[in-house]
């Protein structure tokens, strides 16, 4: 199976990461990014539309047609926010963005980048986890022929990229540690962006995937 996809947050680590791997990988045929801002790349794949308002795709949507998958790595911290406005730039954005999608391209693979420690039950005590809990449900009800939600922990940089969030640089030395005593919470961008690769051509049996289920699922 060929993969046909839009990648969303590829200014971002974890989005860009995600593009340097599909970049890579021969069944990635073709790639459309959809930013806010210019990612500055240029190659035979790739295709990018910038738009500023992600609450109202529909000026776009004509051209978000004839994909198979969704990467949807946009994303923002929790520290600092209220409640009400974290729901609404994650929750609110995300599941307008998907509708549009699954409208658009019904046999869609859609994996969204939530988080390790993410409450499907949308009730417990951590905000964030509950609004992206609420996110996850949402998205696993939309009529794609797929949905995978991915929960990373601590990720290892993409050695050579340029959006690596500036504390990692100061703790990515602590990775074979983190590997060695807390395999369960650790794994590399580049295993995440295989894994959800994988995800599309090949399938999972679990909708969830938990850090163990993303190195897994690399490297199978």
């Amino acid at each position: 199976m060929k993969v046909n996809a839009i990648i969303t947050g590829a200014t971002g680590m974890v989005g860009e990461g995600v593009l340097h791997e599909c970049l890579q990988d021969a069944d990635v045929e073709q790639i459309l990014l959809l930013n806010r801002k210019p990612t500055g790349i240029s190659h035979a794949k790739v295709r990018e539309i910038i738009h500023d308002d992600f609450f109202d795709l529909t000026p776009v949507a004509a051209q978000l047609t004839g994909y198979n998958a969704c990467f949807f790595c946009l994303g923002v911290s929790s520290v600092g926010m209220t409640e009400a406005d974290y729901y609404h730039l994650t929750y609110d954005l995300t599941i307008h963005a998907a509708q549009l999608m699954a409208r658009q391209n019904p046999d869609m693979t859609f994996c969204y980048v939530s988080g390790s420690g993410t409450d499907s039950t949308a009730q417990g005590r951590v905000m964030w986890a509950r609004v992206k809990g609420a996110t996850e449900n949402a998205l696993r009800l939309l009529p794609f022929r797929k949905t995978y939600m991915f929960r990373p922990g601590f990720l290892r940089p993409t050695k050579g990229l340029k959006n690596v969030k500036s504390y990692y640089r100061y703790i990515a030395w602590l990775y074979p540690v983190f590997r060695l005593v807390l395999p369960s919470f650790v794994s590399t961008l580049q295993e995440l962006a295989k894994a959800m690769i994988k995800a599309t051509t090949k399938g999972y049996d679990k909708s969830i995937l938990e850090v163990n289920d993303i190195v897994k699922l690399a490297k199978s």
